[in-house]
């Protein structure tokens, strides 16, 4: 095993990770955001005001977007990490 094989490997790993993260980041902005704004249009300055409903809305796009994780997880090891194992 050569370090640019294991350079790209890291990179398609990390490459992974960004993919499975994008939809919990992404919710996660735009919740905050929005709640930012509705906290800045009614002077309301409740901590519990971001936290309850971001951590609501990750929830149901984790639960959501398992299945897409588990595939590209899944898909990761078997095209790349289960062969480089077995040598190939």
């Amino acid at each position: 095993m050569t370090d640019q094989s294991i350079y790209d490997i890291l990179r398609q790993g990390l490459w992974t990770a960004v993919l499975m993260s994008a939809p919990l980041l992404a919710v996660a902005l735009v919740t905050g955001v929005v709640i930012g704004l509705f906290q800045a249009l009614t002077s309301i300055q409740e901590n519990t005001l971001t936290f309850v409903p971001k951590v609501g809305a990750m929830l149901v796009v984790f639960w959501a977007s398992m299945s897409f994780m588990t595939a590209t997880l899944v898909a990761f090891f078997q095209d790349r990490i289960i062969p480089m194992v077995a040598g190939g």
